[in-house]
């Protein structure tokens, strides 16, 4: 089977507006290439939701976690069926998820206060429970109810149609992989940096050069490639990071589509966490 016409990287907002929409990077494979096509912006959760039950033919890399840790889950009691525990999660409130987590957190020595996935170190990614910088705890709320509400597929969680693939992707495990630890982006105007514009102008080169360990080049216009470096919030580059990581994906196929075989199915996986150098910052 040949890889999806469409590839699809998703930077998520749990509160989308205007100012902070939903990004999405929309582009397809070609001989060992990710082409970005276009990018499209989303200024409502309804309209994410949309976007997502449309018939189409697509894998895409979404920056939102799409599982919680599995000791948070045992030690609350909540079921430990993978659409079970997101219904269950889906039906409290933000309140309610931040008193439970915080009480959680309370009863845990200082150092260990989250619970983490199986993957966060592998990835350096933020434990899928946290309720504040950054709200990923809120993200997954937000979007795993409508990813489930479309009936999209979620390899090695939950079946869904087959033509419309969800993958868990986290654009700053191939942000690390080429700049380090320097930042690259800030949604303050404050810290609108040369030595941002600096780090993102590096970010596009390398990813041009195929200087990852998923060995694809992205191939940009003049134009693209501007907006992606002046855009100081980095949204629109981190969806094209999640896109490339889809470009990965899609090309290693179904049913797995790279994720490896014992990922536990109740806390998912980030695609090719397990090609990254161990994160221990």
């Amino acid at each position: 089977m040949s890889a999806p016409a469409t590839l699809v990287g998703c930077d998520f907002s749990s509160s989308p507006s205007r100012r902070k929409p939903i990004v999405l990077a929309l582009g397809h494979e070609r001989q060992g290439r990710v082409v970005l096509d276009r990018l499209q912006h989303l200024d409502t959760l309804p309209a994410f939701g949309h976007w997502l039950g449309e018939p189409g033919s697509w894998v895409g890399g979404f920056d939102v976690p799409f599982g919680l840790p599995r000791e948070l889950v045992e030690q609350l009691g909540w079921p430990t069926g993978w659409e079970a525990c997101m219904r269950h999660y889906a039906g409290l409130t933000r309140e309610q998820i931040r008193a439970t987590f915080a009480a959680f957190c309370d009863a845990r020595p200082a150092g260990n206060k989250f619970a983490h996935r199986a993957f966060d170190r592998l990835a350096g990614s933020s434990p899928s429970m946290k309720w504040v910088n950054p709200p990923v705890a809120y993200m997954l709320h937000a979007a795993v109810p409508l990813l489930l509400a479309a009936g999209v597929d979620l390899p090695g969680v939950h079946v869904g149609d087959p033509d419309r693939v969800a993958l868990e992707a986290y654009p700053g495990l191939l942000a690390r992989e080429l700049i380090g630890r320097r930042s690259y982006k800030s949604d303050d105007r404050g810290k609108h940096t040369p030595e941002r514009l600096i780090a993102r102008k590096d970010i596009v080169t390398a990813l041009e050069a195929g200087q990852t360990r998923l060995g694809l080049r992205l191939k940009l216009s003049h134009a693209q490639r501007d907006a992606l470096v002046a855009d100081a919030s980095g949204d629109a580059l981190d969806a094209v990071l999640c896109m490339v990581q889809a470009g990965w994906a899609a090309l290693q196929g179904p049913p797995r589509w790279g994720l490896p075989a014992a990922l536990d199915p109740l806390e998912g996986w980030i695609v090719s966490a397990d090609l990254a150098v161990p994160s221990h910052g």
